[in-house]
């Protein structure tokens, strides 16, 4: 704060302009608010509140800190550097924050297997799980698709079965992608395995 500020000190009060130092202060990407004032004795205060980080957004400028309303922080080397931070990745994933917030609250059982979110063509969500499974959320009422698919697995859980997505897109017709594995079991038990050539 002190080198943004540019000061030559020490300074006559009077050529002094507390509103440009606060303005300056505050286009630091850490510092969410400053305060510049005289205080006694002629010595200069300066408070700052600083953002708190939220998230780490991943996307092709690296690894960036940002705080709840999708605003930078600092850059961070390393995602482990900050893993207790939701993640999220994708163009446009900082400025749809707040939907992202509003999505993690409404996972209920699905909270402690979330490995991130991803912003997908700045329209949509792709909710990332372990085990390698991925939720595609539509467009439009992505929450109340979450909803429907978290009721959905109350009843049947599906989540337990060898799925790779769960592709919510079409609110009519939820699609199920099975695991290559699962797939060829599903073949076989319909008939419709793919035969294997014999060698004479």
């Amino acid at each position: 704060v002190r080198a943004k500020l540019n000061l030559t000190l020490p300074i006559s009060r009077f050529d002094l302009d507390l509103d440009t130092l606060r303005a300056r202060a505050e286009t630091l990407d850490a510092v969410q608010s400053a305060e510049v004032k005289i205080g006694a004795g002629g010595v200069l205060q300066v408070t700052v509140t600083e953002r708190q980080p939220a998230y780490v957004w991943r996307s092709a400028g690296g690894l960036m800190m940002i705080d709840a309303g999708g605003h930078r922080i600092a850059g961070l080397a390393d995602r482990a550097d900050r893993a207790d931070l939701p993640l999220i990745a994708g163009d446009g994933a900082d400025k749809a924050v707040a939907e992202a917030t509003a999505l993690l609250r409404s996972t209920g059982p699905l909270a402690p297997r979330i490995r991130g979110l991803v912003r997908i063509s700045d329209r949509r969500w792709n909710i990332v799980l372990d085990r390698d499974q991925t939720v595609l959320l539509p467009a439009t009422d992505p929450i109340d698709a979450l909803d429907s698919l978290l009721a959905l697995n109350k009843a049947e859980d599906i989540f337990a079965r060898d799925i790779t997505a769960i592709d919510l897109r079409n609110e009519h017709r939820p699609v199920l992608r099975l695991a290559p594995f699962a797939l060829e079991d599903l073949r076989r038990a319909q008939g419709n395995a793919p035969k294997t050539e014999s060698k004479t």
